[in-house]
């Protein structure tokens, strides 16, 4: 088994919209860190009710259920953005606007449960891509939402983006999680 040098992101390949989700990830190595706090997330959300999973801390904010369903959407989106940079790809990638998103997806006609398993998956697939790249690939860079960005930095941008969330979770929606 290889060891895997990731290396923490240079300035100039963090868009700056992801420097405070990269400044919650201490970790050298974000494999580690989103392989780890998965288990911790899905814990925190499991002794919700459905009823508790719908609240909202303020009107127009989203539910829990939506922002769990947000985490699965940016996992998704981050792993892709990765996928394309490591293999060489420097075709510019687009934008997206999660507020979009949300209400789209109607996150709150599914359960907790199925909600938490989904992001659960969408993680062991992107822990299951970043395994795989070599030392010349976590350091590509390409282009995404018209920001140069490198596959590292979209790696810690995921645990950072995620604790960001729990933090939010914890603190406006007075998530306690299972004691």
């Amino acid at each position: 088994m290889s060891t895997r040098i990731v290396g923490r992101p240079e300035p100039d390949e963090i868009p700056s919209h992801y420097v405070g989700y990269i400044k919650r990830v201490p970790e050298l190595d974000p494999v580690t860190a989103c392989a780890a706090q998965i288990e911790d997330t899905a814990t925190l959300l499991r002794g919700l009710s459905e009823t508790d999973a719908m609240y909202r801390y303020d009107r127009g904010k989203w539910s829990i259920k939506e922002v769990v369903g947000h985490l699965a959407d940016i996992e998704r989106i981050m792993a892709y953005r990765a996928l394309r940079i490591a293999r060489g790809d420097t075709t510019p990638l687009p934008g997206f606007d999660e507020n979009a998103y949300v209400p789209v997806a109607k996150f709150d006609d599914r359960s907790l449960a199925d909600l938490v398993g989904e992001l659960r998956t969408a993680r062991a697939a992107t822990l299951a891509l970043l395994r795989t790249f070599d030392t010349d690939a976590w350091r590509r860079r390409g282009t995404a939402s018209g920001k140069p960005v490198s596959v590292r930095a979209l790696a810690f941008m995921l645990p950072g983006h995620e604790r960001h969330h729990v933090e939010i979770l914890r603190t406006r929606y007075h998530v306690a999680g299972v004691a």
